[in-house]
């Protein structure tokens, strides 16, 4: 027998109704599988439950599916807030972020993409961020890409085996009309496990610059993504195919006199949609 689809409006709000329902349902029992996760991990170290790699991935699957007349930021937004608690729930954490360029394109930054139950500490400059990520059990920390110059060689804070590294480029959906869409880096202590590896940075240190240079780093898929003054020196932040060797990109910095490399994180690559709707 064919099922009559629902025809009043009593029906309609009977199946938003029911929808409804079943989400709550879904969310509980993900909560219960979370529960089971942590006690099989025995471990609920701050911060150990951020997967940067998974969740780009995730991001990326879900833009490519999304149809239909809700926006794809409500998505979006629903998915990072569900995301972002339940690894909290896992091992809490809290995000720093640098809002030397402003308040509100950070905030929105944070509460876009690890919703309102992760603490939320702002700081007067990027190193500012990395130190309190450093000095922290696990936590996050998110300061724009384009600091500038005036910044400093704030990079040069994640060299070291030990140090925070850069983990994940936000937002992991880009688009014009994106309601958090100020790019940034989030930094993390070190997550071997977890990274991964579409762009690689590096932060170098070399005695001059040229065009030549910026051309060789071209072909090997690689550019700099910031720099700035290091005493007599100048300081860049490299940003190259994770495809792409290491010693080629040092390789390519040899000819301007390199005195340090050092890998300092990675990301997923840039996922860009036209637009939300």
């Amino acid at each position: 027998m064919t099922e009559i689809a629902p025809t009043t409006l009593a029906d309609l709000r009977g199946e938003i109704d029911r929808i409804d329902s079943e989400m709550h349902a879904l969310l509980m029992e993900r909560s219960q599988i979370i529960e089971t996760l942590i006690a099989v991990k025995k471990t609920q170290v701050s911060g150990s439950a951020f997967r940067p790699g998974r969740e780009a991935d995730m991001m990326k699957r879900l833009a490519l599916r999304h149809k239909g007349l809700l926006p794809l930021d409500t998505v979006e937004g629903i998915w990072r807030i569900i995301i972002a608690t339940f690894t909290y729930v896992q091992a809490n954490y809290a995000v720093h972020a640098d809002v030397s360029g402003g308040d509100a394109a950070m905030r929105d930054s944070a509460r876009f993409h690890f919703g309102f139950t992760v603490p939320f500490i702002t700081h007067e400059h990027a190193r500012a961020v990395i130190a309190a990520v450093a000095e922290s059990a696990g936590d996050l920390g998110i300061f724009r890409m384009d600091l500038g110059a005036s910044a400093g060689v704030w990079w040069r804070d994640l060299i070291g085996p030990e140090r925070p590294k850069i983990i994940a480029r936000l937002p992991f959906i880009e688009r014009p009309d994106h309601p958090a869409g100020t790019p940034v880096y989030c930094i993390a202590k070190p997550l071997a496990d977890a990274a991964v590896r579409e762009i690689v940075l590096y932060a170098a240190r070399v005695e001059r610059w040229s065009e030549t240079l910026r051309a060789g780093l071209a072909q090997h898929l690689a550019e700099v993504s910031a720099s700035a003054a290091d005493g007599s020196h100048l300081s860049l932040l490299v940003a190259a195919s994770g495809e792409v060797e290491q010693s080629a990109i040092r390789a390519a910095l040899e000819p301007a006199g390199l005195s340090e490399f050092a890998e300092i994180g990675s990301h997923a690559a840039r996922f860009a949609v036209k637009s939300a709707r």
